[in-house]
């Protein structure tokens, strides 16, 4: 019973509409700019450019504008990889398996990688789940745009998140100091720590691509790197406690999700209006992923669902299959790799003589 409570707890709110708001401006604007342009193909290099706007949250101007810059280049590279390793697979006529494969791989070192970097940036959010959704899922599209076009996307999003960012500074009721974060040299253990962190994120976000892979070669799913999402989610938290429940949180809040992106299908919307919910899912997601990672998810799941099907159309009872089957694999995974250390220290204890 106390485990549930804390599942379901809701923690206290610290104008986390602020935030959110930010976000879902971040999201629409860029997103609607593309539906009068009739360039829809290039949404999710404007999703991806957007996310800058999820760091930085509770930070004065100067400070947000700094890290929110870091957290967008960063992104910006990742994107640009991942559009090169697209045009990569295919100009090297790699079969499916092969390059299905050899994307596990990839996003993988991006999973390790990423997550060093934004502990080395010293962002929140932690970790390198952005990253690895954002890897994955430009590499994964078939029908590459002009890479210019896909970047100029990116840039002018990723610029626009960061005047979002700041704007606030207009009205002098809501001014902050304009000083930048200074410079702090890391600990050994810190550094240690970063150096197990990617560690972790890679040992999860492989294995649970592997796992994915492999059950979808057989069964017939597809979008593996939604499981190796799930799987870093357990890896952010206070305690393992904590971090099994992120998991756990991942799995009912996804299940609860699907419901509210089934129910969004039965409107056939229009692309502006698509593009609507998407900012309201975005505001939804950022008000509750502080206070309960459960409830955010509700929101997250049909933003990533649409997303997807912005770019990529495909059958939508597919989608939905897909999306509960990756993400029960992957959280699964993180949570054992959450706690495997703990299993086996006890292991040790009780093998190791007196």
């Amino acid at each position: 019973m106390k485990m549930l409570a804390e599942m379901f707890s809701m923690a206290p709110a610290n104008k986390d509409h602020h935030p959110a708001l930010r976000c879902a401006v971040g999201v629409f604007v860029p997103l609607f700019t593309l539906v009068l342009l009739g360039r829809l193909d290039l949404a999710i290099f404007a999703s991806f450019g957007a996310f800058t706007g999820i760091y930085g949250r509770g930070e004065t101007h100067g400070v947000r504008f700094a890290l929110q810059l870091r957290a967008g280049l960063l992104m910006l590279l990742v994107m640009f990889v991942a559009a090169l390793a697209a045009r990569a697979g295919f100009a090297w006529g790699l079969d499916s398996p092969g390059s299905t494969w050899l994307l596990v791989l990839a996003t993988t070192l991006v999973a390790g990688g990423c997550s060093v970097a934004i502990s080395w940036f010293r962002l929140r959010p932690a970790g390198s789940l952005f990253h690895i959704f954002a890897f994955a899922a430009i590499a994964s599209i078939p029908n590459q745009p002009p890479l210019w076009e896909a970047m100029l996307v990116a840039v002018l999003t990723t610029a626009f998140s960061l005047l979002v960012g700041f704007s606030s500074r207009a009205l002098p009721g809501r001014r902050t100091p304009w000083v930048l974060p200074r410079h702090i040299r890391r600990t050994l253990a810190e550094k240690r720590a970063a150096w197990l962190e990617g560690a972790g994120y890679l040992v999860a976000a492989g294995l649970a691509g592997a796992l994915a892979t492999w059950a979808g070669e057989l069964l017939g799913f597809g979008h593996n790197y939604w499981a190796m999402v799930a799987a870093v989610v357990p890896l952010v938290g206070r305690t393992t406690r904590h971090r099994v429940h992120r998991g756990m949180q991942r799995i009912i809040g996804t299940i609860l999700g699907l419901v509210v992106m089934a129910g969004i299908l039965l409107l056939d919307l229009q692309p502006w209006q698509t593009v609507l919910v998407m900012a309201l899912c975005q505001f939804g997601a950022e008000l509750f992923i502080i206070r309960q990672y459960l409830l955010a998810q509700v929101f997250v799941t049909p933003l990533a669902l649409i997303s997807t099907l912005l770019v990529v159309p495909s059958s939508p009872g597919i989608l939905l299959r897909d999306r509960i089957i990756e993400t029960v694999i992957g959280a699964a995974v993180g949570i054992a790799v959450v706690l495997a250390p703990e299993a086996w220290r006890r292991f040790r204890a009780r093998t190791t003589p007196a």
